[in-house]
């Protein structure tokens, strides 16, 4: 099978092509024919060599057929999709024709919707759900701030949220995008700065804020919500550099909350992949209901294009690169 792999793991890489041998089945396992992959800002850092944990062929996500299962948790020749279990980090990862993926990091989504569309999914949307709906726990009614709300990530949160009944304000770099947001249900659009808090008005009462620009605007972020809101950190928009210095004493405003959400805990105990209701998202989106097309699609020989794309923040929502013919 061919694969797509790091030149250099750990360091900063180019891609390159290889060939392996296809996974061997193994119990507790499923092996995947991939037919198309999203693309991701930890594959891109990982890339650089940024990332704690590398394998030489990255990919955290994908969306194919079932090849075995000997374990008998899903028959073959079944569409599935696939995320994290250590994909791209601790073993092979999506960059291939074929993975073999911890059966507690796959999930069954039967869709009329295209494997280029079905890709779109995955990743973005199961780690949205999550945030809001258990992290931030948010329900109708309430008021929702999307910090970089134009990325994969943002754009799944808002068509949840929105789907939800929540009040959605997002942030954007640029201001050319925020068209994009209010086409999603966005009501309001902000542009994105490290002191958002003190240049919003003080009458707009905020429940919560999905932080998907990190640690850069962290202490900012929890001076936004309201007293009992709640902020929940999942992305690194703005790089990975640390905060210089925390002292919640003096730092974080009473009564708010905070968490952290990494997608790389789906499949534990604590956070089955079956929590996440996928085989619905995908419902909704082909029922029009979730604006979730990709932004663009590549080819599988294209993937350095797909990562200059994502680096020059031209993707404007999800890349996705498909396999063969499909």
């Amino acid at each position: 099978m061919k694969s797509i792999v790091l030149s250099n793991p750990g360091q900063p890489s180019t891609y390159i092509f290889k060939d392996f041998p296809i996974p061997e089945p193994l119990p507790g396992h499923v092996v995947i024919e991939i037919k198309a992959f999203g693309i991701n800002h930890a594959e891109m850092h990982m890339r650089h060599g940024q990332w704690p944990e590398i394998h030489e062929v990255s990919g955290i996500e994908c969306v194919g057929i079932v090849h075995s299962c000997p374990g008998g948790e899903f028959a073959v020749g079944a569409k599935v999709a696939a995320l994290m279990g250590g994909l791209g980090r601790t073993i092979p990862g999506s960059y291939a024709e074929y993975t073999r993926v911890p059966a507690s990091n796959v999930a069954s989504i039967e869709s009329s919707l295209s494997w280029e569309e079905l890709a779109a999914l995955p990743e973005s949307y199961a780690t949205a759900w999550t945030c809001l709906f258990r992290n931030l726990e948010l329900t109708n009614g309430q008021t929702l701030l999307v910090r970089g709300g134009t990325s994969a990530f943002g754009q799944a949160a808002i068509n949840l949220a929105v789907n939800a009944g929540a009040k959605v304000i997002a942030t954007t770099r640029n201001p050319d995008r925020a068209k994009i947001l209010l086409e999603l249900g966005v009501q309001r659009v902000e542009l994105e700065s490290p002191k958002l808090a003190e240049m919003l008005p003080k009458e707009l009462a905020i429940d919560s804020v999905l932080n998907l620009i990190g640690n850069s605007v962290l202490l900012d972020s929890l001076f936004i919500v309201q007293r009992g809101g709640r902020v929940c950190q999942a992305g690194w928009l703005g790089g990975l550099a640390p905060i210089a210095e925390f002292n919640p004493f003096l730092q974080m405003p009473s009564g708010v909350h905070f968490n952290f959400f990494g997608s790389f805990h789906f499949g534990t105990p604590g956070f089955p992949l079956s929590d996440v209701p996928l085989q619905k998202i995908a419902e909704d989106v082909a029922a029009g209901r979730f604006k979730a097309k990709p932004s663009q699609i590549f080819q599988f020989e294209e993937i350095a294009e797909a990562h200059k794309v994502m680096e020059e923040g031209r993707a404007g929502g999800k890349l996705v690169v498909k396999l063969g013919g499909n």
